[in-house]
């Protein structure tokens, strides 16, 4: 089974603010197979965060790799725990993000959420920087 690993990041500058996603889809020898890079208008960090997942997980099915070993990291340590069910949604708009990431994950045949420090998730970081500076905010 092929690997792939998935870097997201979602910002806002100010919180809320004008808000931008990154994603980097890579193979396991890190060879970038796909990118997004977007603003997505005023929201807030962790709404960010989401949407990146959510538009990441879209963008595999997409490419056909759901049945790959699939794994997500992302600095977001929120959204992972909340995923792997160690912390409860609360916010109102981070369920409904929560509800839309959870109907899509269930079609993967084997995905994984990791926290990383910032460090480690440098790509799609300065997407989510190419995004936001791109729309003039």
């Amino acid at each position: 089974m092929e690997r792939i690993i998935v870097y997201t990041d979602g910002g806002a500058r100010g919180n809320p603010g004008p808000a931008g996603i990154g994603v980097s889809i890579q193979d396991e020898s890190g060879v970038e197979l796909a990118n997004i890079s977007k603003y997505i208008g005023e929201t807030t960090n962790n709404q960010a965060e989401y949407e990146a997942l959510y538009q990441a997980l879209v963008k595999i099915k997409e490419m056909g790799l759901t049945q790959s070993a699939v794994e997500v990291r992302m600095d977001s340590e929120l959204v992972v725990r909340q995923l792997e069910g160690r912390y409860k949604v609360k916010d109102p708009g981070l369920k409904e993000q929560f509800a839309r990431v959870a109907k899509v994950q269930v079609e993967y045949a084997d995905l994984k959420f990791t926290h990383v420090r910032r460090e480690q998730n440098s790509r799609a970081d300065q997407l989510v920087n190419e995004a936001i500076d791109a729309s003039g905010h």
